[in-house]
């Protein structure tokens, strides 16, 4: 089933409060000026999908039903779909600025638990992959908007989760019913979850069998019993609820702390309970998914930043000539992270459940690339702009509607009309200091994480060997040192 950005927001509508943000409970996600723009967004996905241009970007064939679904509650089997996946990213990414969230993660999450599913199953004798392929079903049967809540609050990290004195500050089985299990924790730091119907709740790292109650995956809607959420306070989300432009009112990703309070999930919607062995498996395969396709969000949003600045160079009275080299330098890091996740793509394969995973080792590596190169693009944005858009000197939207704004407005034109060219200064402020700036270094995983994944996977000593024989060195004649003994 296809549903419609209107249709889309009346489903959100319908559900139950339990949202909260600066003390208050949000009654109405879809209108209330903290989660509206994200959820408008989130609209303009499902309004593409019946874009005859933009279709083909945001829907794709369902492997279930041979019917066409939002690409977001499809299978991945393919290269293909992996490249659609990152190309409807960059696309979000034109459409709003920023990330869309509720079209992401929980879409990869359940795609990952399809293999650890089936895997586990041929193992243990369980039931659950047949459960994931029933709920992306029903997914593709409701449009739904999936948050995927990955990252757990952790605790003291020097321990175990078994070992820390609050077991809540990663999300667990508590306790095991035949009809459904009680899962209780945090889990922090979720993307999209204002905007989304269902969560998708999975480990966040891999565990051991004396951590086994801590790998759990489940589907719950975003409004079950015994779930709270709080907003997270973003670094320009004060100015969400104020009328004008100080902020771009096209989208405004929303991050969410998530309580479960012993939350009944009932059996159909249960896809992992204590098979730790499947838990490093299924964030190895998520991890390679989104970090191949990330490298074309940020480089989405560098295309907007290109724009953006081009545009202050010609409100302030000034040519793009002389600021091409620079212009070559964002476009460059944009492509950069765009193709080396393509690349990872590309050398993929196709694991025994159908699903297709990118390349570890370069998803990760664009990882590393990602966390860098958007920083560099967005220093090179400020530079082209000029202070107006760095420095955050320039009066709010409020004071340009007051009598006294007519100076203001005076004083700022210049190659363009003083309004025109402070839209353009508050949209490069936005993407470079504001709301565009989360999500590049930590989102999906820190860098350091992404350096281990490299450091294990490069075949460092094969590299030597074929060195050594490219210049017939004998087999002992070069060795690694022996690592002085300590007395």
């Amino acid at each position: 089933m296809l549903m419609n950005g209107k249709q889309y927001i009346e489903s959100i509508k319908k559900m139950r409060p339990n949202i909260y943000k600066f003390g208050k409970l949000i009654q109405d996600v879809t209108t209330d000026p903290n989660t509206a723009l994200h959820i408008k967004s989130v609209a303009r996905s499902y309004d593409a999908s019946f874009d005859p241009e933009r279709a083909p970007i945001y829907t794709a064939k369902s492997s279930l039903t041979g019917e066409i679904a939002h690409r977001w509650n499809t299978f991945m089997g393919d290269a293909a779909a992996q490249v659609g996946n990152a190309k409807m990213k960059r696309d979000q990414y034109h459409q709003t600025g920023t990330c869309q969230g509720a079209t992401c993660a929980g879409w990869t999450a359940l795609n990952t638990l399809w293999d650890a599913s089936f895997e586990c199953d041929k193992e243990f004798g369980t039931q659950y992959h047949e459960r994931v392929k029933n709920f992306m079903r029903f997914c593709e049967d409701n449009a739904l908007a999936l948050a995927g809540a990955l990252t757990d609050a952790k605790g003291d990290r020097s321990k175990k989760a078994s070992q820390q004195a609050n077991p809540d500050v990663t999300l667990h089985v508590k306790e095991v019913k035949p009809d459904g299990i009680i899962v209780s924790g945090y889990k922090i730091q979720i993307c999209g979850v204002a905007a989304c119907h269902y969560i998708i709740a999975m480990p966040g790292t891999g565990y051991g069998e004396v951590d086994k109650d801590f790998a759990v995956a489940f589907a719950v809607p975003r409004d079950e019993k015994g779930i709270t959420i709080v907003e997270c306070r973003g670094i320009s989300d004060t100015r969400a609820a104020e009328e004008g432009y100080d902020m771009p009112h096209a989208g405004n990703i929303t991050q969410a702390y998530i309580h479960f309070d012993n939350v009944f999930i009932p059996n159909e919607r249960v896809f992992m309970c204590g098979e730790f062995k499947y838990s490093g498996r299924n964030i190895g395969n998520f991890a390679a998914i989104y970090r191949a396709a990330i490298g074309h969000c940020v480089a989405g949003q560098g295309d907007i930043m290109i724009g953006a600045a081009m545009g202050m160079a010609r409100a302030n009275g000034l040519s793009v000539k002389p600021f091409q080299a620079t212009l070559n330098e964002m476009a460059i890091n944009n492509e950069i992270t765009a193709g080396v996740g393509l690349g990872a793509m590309m050398l993929g394969k196709t694991m025994k459940s159908g699903l297709f995973v990118p390349d570890a080792l370069l998803a990760h590596v664009n990882k590393t690339q990602v966390a860098k190169l958007p920083y560099q693009t967005k220093v090179m944005a400020q530079d082209i702009s000029g202070g107006i858009a760095e420095t955050g000197c320039m009066p709010s939207w409020m004071d340009m509607q007051t009598d006294y704004g007519a100076f203001i407005k005076k004083a700022l034109t210049a190659g363009a009309d003083g309004e025109s060219r402070a839209k353009l200064a508050r949209l490069v402020e936005w993407l470079t200091v504001g709301g565009g700036i989360p999500g590049c270094m930590h989102g999906g995983g820190s860098p350091d994480g992404a350096k281990l994944v490299v450091k294990a996977l490069t075949k460092w000593e094969e590299y030597f060997e074929q060195a050594k024989k490219i210049m017939d060195i004998p087999v002992d004649a070069v060795k690694e040192p022996e690592a002085p003994v300590k007395k």
